[in-house]
């Protein structure tokens, strides 16, 4: 039987977040595997009330585990690695990663209280990690936390360049700058590139993209501009930007002082790896409190609207000691990842009415993304001159425009979304089977499938409340008289103008009254009896069904 190249997404294809890709070569249905990334998204209260991670199932990979090679991180993000310490257990088998993401990636691990020995750091090309039939480097490329790489994984069905998050940056501030030399040459070299696997995050982006040291000057006029407390928020992984705006608050004459753990931890790891090779002194929240406020920038996670950040503590009122007054500066100094508007503009109403200044990165003077955008990645189409052109990391709009872009330049290219199994191995890609994909819910500290029915039920009781029906049954299969009823989520009283959970313990107690020997022996018949009253009742008085919890005592004969 013929040996094939496949690649699988099992998330990050069709969304943004919790990116999880798989590569495989071998006989059909015995191929070696590599997985690329383990990442997370966040959960929402609309789509996924109480959840606080979501990731992909790895349910395939697991059944599998016997073929797959190692697991390869391509950078830091959370969408990229946060999931590594909560799946690692399903696959063990080796992590491989640079220096600074290794450093990641072993706190991931160790905060859920897995082993550590299987993580292997790696130097960037030109050394090569041997996985089965794939030769893998790691290739610096430009992005919006240090030491991101893009992997070539070269296979005996030809070469793939698999880019992660990248954009072509050559003055990243910190971190590897692109090296457009270096990819001329592994452009060059051998027979050329089979596969590029390639970020389609900013496609719609019309515009060249702007480097990184761009913002040193703006910010630094802001800074210098503003008249009492500076308060910015960014992406705490950008370190780049954490170094740019520090220094702009130094120069300004101000003391920096670090909100959010994420934040202080980015920092100490790029100091301990070397990443970061200076960044100016800090004060604790507890000395920022006492300094004048015109001598103060705080720098502080929560750019996304996250309930329990700093920036969303702040907007909540005193923080740690400090406190927000009118005519006090915030800089959102990131762009709103689709979905989490609702947050940022929460706190952003919130920071208004305390008479806090607000500015965004809308106009793009304080913020550059960290993606490619349209013109980039054509020009690493025109630079690779792949065969083939998979869109990755992106919803399906931000995949299907990526895939004509590449069609239009004559290469084959095709949209594959989460599931979907592809033959790389001929001259174009095809879909030869689709694996069942779904996700993972950290609910708490426990992990839960998608279709366990946790969070639907969490939903239906948001929507429409709850209702606790107690009904106790003598020895002699009779029913003592009443039913109790307690309501969670609903209204007191309803369109009669009394108790709503009067009302259903009344039509409860005619109906157990009444009830035949056959009914309230049978605890199924009696339990869905009683659901159906409850309800009933509760639509009537006050238009809605609520989730009926039933709970049935029988006393036992002396």
């Amino acid at each position: 039987m013929a040996e094939r190249l496949i690649y699988l997404p099992l998330g990050g294809a069709g969304e943004i977040g919790m990116n999880a890709y798989v590569y495989g070569y071998g006989e059909p249905g015995r191929e070696r595997l590599i997985v690329v990334d383990l990442g997370v998204t966040f959960g929402d209260m609309d789509s996924a009330p109480g959840i606080d991670l979501i990731m992909a199932d790895v349910g395939w990979l697991e059944a599998n585990r016997d073929r797959i090679e190692g697991i390869f991180i391509t950078h830091g993000h959370e969408d990229h690695v946060g999931a590594l310490g909560l799946l690692w257990p399903k696959i063990q088998k080796p992590v491989h990663c640079r220096r600074f993401t290794g450093a990641l990636a072993r706190l991931k691990l160790e905060e859920m209280g897995q082993p550590v020995d299987q993580l292997q750091i790696h130097a960037p090309r030109p050394e090569v990690i041997t996985a089965g039939p794939f030769q893998v480097q790691f290739v610096p490329i430009s992005h919006s936390i240090p030491e991101s790489s893009a992997l070539i994984i070269d296979t005996p069905a030809g070469r793939i360049v698999h880019t992660g998050d990248f954009k072509l940056d050559g003055t990243p501030v910190v971190g590897e700058a692109f090296d457009p030399i270096m990819w001329h040459e592994i452009a060059g070299e051998g027979q050329g590139i089979k596969v590029l696997a390639c970020d389609s995050t900013n496609i719609f982006s019309p515009q060249p993209g702007r480097s990184e040291a761009l913002l040193a000057n703006p910010l630094l006029d802001f800074v210098m501009a503003q008249r009492q407390m500076v308060v910015a928020t960014t992406f705490a992984s950008n370190i780049a930007r954490l170094k740019t705006l520090a220094e702009a608050g130094v120069a300004a004459g101000r003391k920096i002082c670090l909100l959010g753990r994420a934040m202080r931890r980015m920092i100490t790891v790029g100091i301990e790896t070397g990443i970061l090779t200076s960044f100016p002194p800090v004060v604790s929240p507890e000395e920022a409190a006492e300094l004048p406020r015109d001598k103060v920038l705080l720098i502080v996670t929560g750019s996304q609207g996250e309930r329990r950040a700093a920036s969303a503590q702040l907007s909540r009122g005193r923080y740690l000691g400090i406190e927000l007054k009118e005519g006090d500066s915030f800089l959102f100094s990131s762009r709103t990842i689709p979905g989490n508007e609702r947050g940022v503009i929460r706190i952003q109403n919130q920071l208004s009415e305390m008479g806090v200044d607000l500015f965004d990165a809308d106009d793009g003077v304080y913020h550059v993304s960290g993606h490619a955008n349209r013109p980039d990645i054509e020009a690493v189409h025109d630079l690779l001159k792949p065969q083939i052109v998979i869109p990755m990391h992106g919803e399906h709009m931000h995949l299907r425009e990526h895939a004509k872009l590449a069609t239009k330049k004559g290469l084959a290219a095709m949209v594959a979304t989460n599931g979907d199994m592809i033959d790389l191995t001929g001259p174009v890609p095809r879909v030869v089977d689709q694996i069942d994909t779904g996700r993972l819910y950290l609910d708490g500290s426990v992990l839960i499938g998608a279709m366990d029915g946790v969070v639907r039920d969490r939903i239906r009781m948001a929507l429409n409340g709850h209702a606790m029906v107690s009904v106790i049954i003598d020895e002699d299969d009779s029913p003592l008289p009443d039913a109790w009823v307690e309501l969670s989520g609903l209204p007191e009283t309803g369109r009669a103008g009394v108790p709503v959970a009067q009302s259903i313990e009344g039509e409860l107690a005619e109906f157990l009254d009444r009830a035949d020997g056959k009914t309230v022996r049978n605890d199924d018949k009696l339990e869905e009896a009683i659901r159906k009253i409850t309800r009933q009742v509760s639509m009537e008085e006050i238009g809605k069904k609520p989730e009926v919890t039933v709970i049935i005592s029988r006393l036992a004969a002396e």
